[in-house]
């Protein structure tokens, strides 16, 4: 298909084109040194908590300082920014690399710079978010998201595969060093774009208690859809934990079914940026229906007989959990104020960086002390009952309540 299909609209923009290329490259070495940080870190300790706490450290940052980073976003030049934000991760990747190289035996350095690198993302991540808006223009940035969906699939699945197949050549250090040169591929693309193609955003004026003005407690429609948005990401996601739990148990297929199930779970992720792509317009009613049904799909996937009943299942969820993702940020950031798009950014990051903390250890309680099975079946029935109670309570906002609150953009006017 060509960049003029509706599925492809957002690549008729040269700046845009760039930024996908970069952000593919840049992805695809994200996921080299993710594998690369995890095998080190299992090499050093043998203790898979000793993983998991790599992860918090990386995430707490975006929890504590997310919306400081957005409130910068909004209003400093995004440009300059992303550029900063770019060399410091190249940095942290050296770093990596460096530890890696000189065979340091303590996992203390390695959680220092996940810390960092976690620093770096909640005060960079949100003006790398609104420097990506001004790439298309307002009615083609769905599509880039989607699009954007698609490749954060690709790259996670390339940089897996080419990372699996380095580390026994180049070893940790190796991985690390080719991340590092990654960034700078989004740094010639932003030095390659044209200026005068940007479609800049409105600035937010500098000001006492900026961080913390309370838009998002202040707009009731916005309450809902990230209410919502968490418990789908809590109980409805988080598959690697119920996937895992399911091949070691119910499933027994162990490490390869394991692999199998990651690998379908991928190309649903796919798939359902390619969904959300193809659409003209994503509304409130695709975010209501989509969490609806994959809650329908996960309940009945804890009923699966075998591995490929079940894989078969994840598909369908896999792509409904991304056409969802892409929706909430796209109504998130088109139905709020520009001035306040750095913020809405944050807050998206930091709704998802809580799912993730508060579901991972909920459905692996659940699955343990009432089966995997269970645990599948009991956050896909929260799901159902949760896109029924945010369904009722946008109907309730949809007359003035809702048309004052976004001046009747055209988001809710389709809920």
């Amino acid at each position: 298909m060509s960049p003029n299909s509706s599925t492809f609209r957002a690549l008729r923009h040269h700046n845009y084109r760039l930024w996908a290329g970069a952000d593919l490259v840049s992805v695809t070495g994200t996921w080299m040194q993710v594998l690369g940080v995890n095998w080190l870190i299992l090499t050093l300790t043998g203790s898979a908590t000793s993983v998991g706490l790599s992860l918090v450290m990386q995430a707490l940052p975006t929890l504590v300082l997310g919306m400081w980073g957005g409130a910068l976003a909004d209003r400093l030049p995004s440009r300059p920014v992303v550029i900063a934000a770019q060399l410091a991760q190249a940095a942290l990747a050296a770093a990596l690399a460096v530890i890696a190289l000189t065979d340091v035996r303590s996992v203390l350095p390695i959680y220092a710079v996940a810390l960092a690198g976690g620093v770096v993302t909640a005060l960079g991540g949100p003006a790398l978010g609104r420097f990506g808006a001004e790439v298309v223009p307002p009615a083609d940035l769905p599509n880039a998201m989607a699009l954007g969906s698609i490749l954060n699939s690709a790259g996670r699945i390339l940089g897996m595969s080419v990372a699996g197949a380095l580390l026994p050549i180049t070893g940790n250090g190796g991985l690390f060093v080719i991340n590092a040169a990654s960034f700078f591929a989004v740094i010639v693309a932003v030095a390659a774009m044209r200026r005068a193609e940007f479609h800049e955003l409105a600035a937010s004026e500098s000001r006492p208690g900026a961080v913390l003005d309370g838009y998002v407690l202040r707009t009731p429609w916005l309450l809902v859809v990230l209410a919502l948005w968490f418990v789908a990401g809590s109980l409805g996601r988080n598959y690697q934990v119920t996937m895992a739990a399911m091949s070691a148990g119910p499933l027994e297929a162990g490490g390869g079914g394991y692999g199998l199930l990651s690998t379908v779970f991928a190309v649903g992720t796919v798939l359902g940026g390619f969904l959300a792509a193809s659409r003209p317009n994503l509304t409130i009613r695709l975010l209501l229906v989509m969490v609806f049904a994959t809650g329908v799909v996960q309940a009945l996937s804890g009923l699966m007989p075998s591995l490929w009943t079940f894989a078969a299942a994840m598909l369908p969820i896999a792509a409904g959990a991304v056409a969802l993702d892409t929706t909430v940020s796209a109504r998130a950031q088109l139905d709020s104020p520009e001035s306040m798009r750095g913020r809405i950014i944050a807050a998206l990051s930091i709704v998802s960086a809580g799912a993730g903390a508060v579901g991972g250890p909920l459905l692996g309680w659940l699955s343990d002390t009432f089966g995997p099975r269970a645990a599948l079946e009991i956050g896909g029935v929260v799901c159902v009952a949760a896109a029924l109670v945010a369904a009722v309570a946008l109907a309730r906002l949809s007359g003035q309540t809702v048309r004052q609150a976004i001046k009747v953009r055209p988001g809710l006017e389709n809920a």
